[in-house]
């Protein structure tokens, strides 16, 4: 039997829906309220989750390390793949991500896919802006975006765990 558990997580940046198997984290998304119940039980995979965000937002975790349950085309997982490569603080363009992936003409796939990327914050789509480094896009509104890379440069010189 494949039962989910959800466990809301109150951010900095709002609240959080994070969704797991028994084993693998599914999706952490930007909600506005808890429209489904809590999980009476958590399993591992949600409390070490919670535990990374919470180092994440303390400005001590430059990396997650979590199993993923990726849920899209082999591209966009491609994609989602590629953004856990772009290191805590810095920032790649679509451009680059899809030159990254073998496709340097993809950017408007790659933005498609950042689109649909359902695991925000552990895959950083955050992270990707414009050819000319301007923010552009993101699901979660641009004022989170603009929030979550000041809080990485901010917290950038710390040591990377």
């Amino acid at each position: 039997m494949n039962n989910d558990y959800i466990l809301y997580y109150d951010s900095p940046v709002g609240l959080l829906k994070c969704k797991s198997d028994e084993q693998k984290l599914k999706e952490v998304q930007f909600v506005e309220e808890k429209k489904e119940p809590q999980s009476s039980q958590i399993p591992l995979i949600l409390k070490e989750t919670s535990k990374q965000l919470d180092e994440y937002f303390k400005g001590t975790r430059k990396q997650f390390h979590l199993n993923l349950h990726l849920q899209g085309t082999e591209f966009q997982e491609k994609v989602w793949n590629e953004l856990t490569n772009i290191p805590f603080g810095e920032l790649a363009s679509y451009k680059k991500v899809g030159e990254k992936i073998g496709n340097e003409k993809a950017m408007r796939a790659v933005g498609n896919a950042n689109n649909k990327n359902k695991i925000v914050i552990i895959i950083p789509c955050h992270r990707v802006v414009g050819s000319n480094g301007k923010l552009v896009g993101y699901g979660g509104g641009m004022w989170r975006k603009e929030w979550l890379l000041q809080h990485e440069n901010t917290n950038v010189s710390s040591d990377r765990l």
